[in-house]
């Protein structure tokens, strides 16, 4: 993706589960899912410009797609990148 690109494109939006929101609070962890063409570098710049904060750090996660099987057939789940960023510890994210 070129440098230009919107960070609206980039971080499609924040995920939050369990897991996440344990993260979020214990360890100043974040989750995105992110546009699957995205680098960490991109996903760090789009977290800084639209949160305003200090990535210290950017983890990613690709799944596979999958299929579901249903009384209309057999349908796919598709494939998706997360990003779990770590931020500075004096910065906070205000996802809600």
């Amino acid at each position: 993706m070129p440098a230009h690109v919107d960070s609206s494109y980039i971080l499609k939006r924040p995920l939050l589960s369990e897991k996440s929101t344990y993260a979020l609070n214990e360890q100043n962890r974040y989750a995105f899912v992110v546009d699957a063409r995205a680098t960490k570098t991109e996903i760090k710049a789009a977290v800084e410009k639209a949160y305003k904060v200090r990535v210290e750090g950017v983890n990613t996660i690709t799944t596979k797609q999958k299929a579901r099987r249903t009384k209309f057939g057999v349908q796919g789940i598709p494939a998706i990148k997360k990003a779990v960023i770590k931020i500075h510890k004096d910065d906070k994210i205000e996802l809600m």
